[in-house]
């Protein structure tokens, strides 16, 4: 498929000073920074319960952070969701699959944000969704109950509700999961598209495979940002020891670190 125009406009997309969360008193994440450009695919990684649904959240607007700051497109976090301009894809877990609706209309939600009250779909509401379900392979699947999809199909629906909004920050929890070789590559491939593009995304994984094949830069989560940048200089036998505890790189001596112990 041939290179699509860039039609985002601008170098800094994703911008989190000091950022801390807490439920009920316990700390969830705590002074987290990080910045990440346009044109960026980007690895958040950690174990389960380090933050990075958290951080999603955060991002996403969806918790409010007791100290620190949000900017996305350089707009200040309300604006840029008023602008539509961050959209996330779940895990499909989290959907009741038995939900009447058909595959046009989830990737039509993604158009809400633009649409008048009463939630009519204009033409070019219309010509979004069909865009974005042609890139995804789904086109023909239109009229399909979105439960009846296979796991990678339903992945791709999401994707695509995301790409009929037009943001220009996504926001992918753990986007692989459960999905064949075919729905994995054609994945990877509209990723690199969206970076092409200038959109940025950051992508929960557990795989770390993906995350030295076409990540950009990789963020370490433990409840803070332990480390981010380039995946070439952060993704690191000894920070992978402060994210997971005496994990090792091929190749690398092992580094022993008791993550309890982190300073």
């Amino acid at each position: 498929m041939p290179s699509r125009p860039t039609p985002f406009a601008g170098s800094e997309r994703i911008a989190v000073l000091n950022l801390c969360v807490d439920y009920h008193g316990v700390v969830a994440v705590h002074e987290a920074s990080l910045h990440l450009d346009a044109g960026t695919i980007c690895a958040l990684v950690g174990m389960n319960g380090a933050g990075k649904s958290t951080l999603f959240k955060a991002l996403m607007g969806f918790v409010r952070p007791s100290a620190g700051s949000i900017a996305i497109n350089g707009l200040p976090l309300r604006q840029a969701r008023r602008a539509r301009a961050v959209a996330y894809v779940p895990q499909t877990e989290s959907v009741d699959w038995n939900f009447p609706v058909n595959v046009q209309e989830v990737v039509m939600m993604g158009r809400y944000g633009s649409m008048n009250l009463l939630r009519i779909p204009r033409p070019v509401d219309r010509e979004a969704v069909r865009e974005a379900l042609e890139r995804v392979d789904l086109w023909p699947l239109r009229h399909r109950q979105i439960g009846a999809l296979s796991g990678g199909q339903r992945k791709r629906a999401f994707l695509a509700r995301a790409l009929a909004q037009g943001a220009s920050v996504m926001l992918l929890d753990e986007p692989f999961n459960g999905v064949d070789i075919r729905t994995e590559k054609l994945m990877i491939e509209l990723f690199e598209q969206f970076r092409r593009e200038g959109r940025t995304l950051m992508i929960s994984t557990h795989d770390l495979a993906h995350v030295t094949s076409f990540c950009d830069q990789v963020v370490l989560i433990n409840k803070t940002v332990l480390a981010y940048g380039e995946t070439s200089s952060v993704f690191t036998s000894e920070n992978l020891a402060l994210t997971f505890g005496g994990l090792r790189l091929e190749g690398e001596p092992a580094v022993d670190f008791d993550p309890h112990q982190a300073p």
